[in-house]
């Protein structure tokens, strides 16, 4: 389905007029929402699809990233007669707030012209999607013809089918869940724990005067520890198996030491390093800590099917065989409460061997479901 012609792309930051409110009671200002769109919006504004992005994905959904120079993080889905075809439809995709693309996050100013850092308000996934609301009600559209969103971006999915199901055209939900388990919790405050442990951290307060890339100083260490562990829960045993298996490193295999002996261990190293050249430490703090709040039935009175009472556009589910992260019984979960809502939903099942991030890799089973749903 792949095309080499061109995609039509735009990178814009919008400013909010107004504060935008929080769950946590307090009001976010100024508020800055940095988005990429992909191809073109319609006269009658009925063909935009929002693109929600994971936990440390971005506005970059399917153009050059321009800290790493990497393709976009779904050019594979995203493009001219792909999936998701920006021929005939207009996709939007937003970095959420909290992070450190462009939306304001700990890194940005605060009013008395210093970063906000551990200052800025606790964020909720209903807080993310609230930003993107207002960024819709900017361009005209009063109602998405769909939403897309994986892992954290499906949690944003989902909360947009739940409070603002007027606005939902088809919601398109992959290898997510309705709550974060205890034991999603218990990875996600081992990475915080590792950045907050390290000394450069200094309490969040390690920017320094050159804001454009706040990075070049703070707690480096700790952030690639805690994408490490992350990592991890992003692949399957067997796609660790059989990429890795306990194959070691092209050296002298007598030489015993702590240095990356196994192959396994370099790729961690690897992935852990590169990511402090693009993501902020207090970042990754508040995005982990909105997931772990995340609950929508409790959110909705502590039943799952009245998150979705209002619903009446399709939805459909998508989950792996090998994510243990978010396993198949999360979706086929939703999928329960949503036709007990009455709502028309289906869902899938597919087959792969890479574990949670099987929704970012070349699944053609998953292509031909994104196509024919929406």
């Amino acid at each position: 389905m792949a095309d080499a012609s061109p995609i039509e792309t735009h990178a814009h930051v919008l400013t909010l007029a107004e504060p935008l409110p929080l769950d946590s009671g307090r009001a976010l200002a100024p508020v800055e929402i940095a988005y990429q769109t992909y191809g073109r919006l319609n006269a009658a504004k009925d063909n935009a699809i929002i693109v929600c992005h994971a936990l440390t994905g971005d506005q970059h959904l399917a153009s050059p990233h321009p800290k790493t120079g990497k393709p976009g993080w779904w050019s594979r889905v995203v493009g001219p007669n792909r999936p998701i075809d920006t021929n005939r439809f207009f996709v939007i995709c937003s970095n959420v707030i909290g992070s450190c693309m462009g939306s304001s996050g700990p890194s940005s100013m605060a009013d008395d012209g210093a970063p906000f850092a551990m200052r800025f308000p606790v964020i909720t996934i209903r807080d993310m999607v609230r930003a993107q609301v207002a960024l819709i009600d900017h361009l005209g559209i009063d109602r998405l013809h769909g939403i897309v969103g994986g892992s954290m971006g499906g949690m944003q999915a989902l909360s947009w089918a739940a409070n603002f199901p007027e606005r939902c055209g088809a919601v398109l939900v992959l290898a997510s869940a309705p709550r974060q388990s205890a034991q999603n919790i218990a990875f996600h405050e081992v990475g915080r724990q590792a950045i907050m442990a390290d000394p450069e951290w200094k309490g969040g307060d390690y920017y320094t005067a050159d804001l454009d890339d706040p990075r070049k100083v703070g707690p480096e260490a700790g952030l690639a520890v805690a994408r490490m562990a992350a990592h991890i829960t992003y692949l399957s045993e067997q796609g660790l198996t059989q990429k890795f298996g306990r194959r070691l490193q092209d050296r002298d295999a007598k030489t015993f030491g702590f240095d990356a002996d196994f192959q396994v261990e370099s790729y961690l190293r690897y992935q852990g390093l590169a990511f402090t050249d693009r993501f902020d430490a207090n970042s990754y703090l508040y995005i982990t800590r909105a997931m772990d709040y995340f609950d929508l039935a409790e959110e909705h009175g502590g039943r799952l099917a009245n998150a979705f009472a209002g619903l009446k556009t399709r939805m459909c589910l998508v989950s792996f065989d090998t994510d243990w992260l978010y396993p198949t019984s999360e979706s086929r979960a939703v999928a329960h409460a949503v036709n007990a809502a009455g709502a028309p939903v289906s869902f899938v099942e597919l087959s792969a061997p890479f574990g949670h991030d099987s929704f970012l890799l070349d699944v053609p089973a998953l292509d031909r479901v994104i196509e024919g749903f929406l």
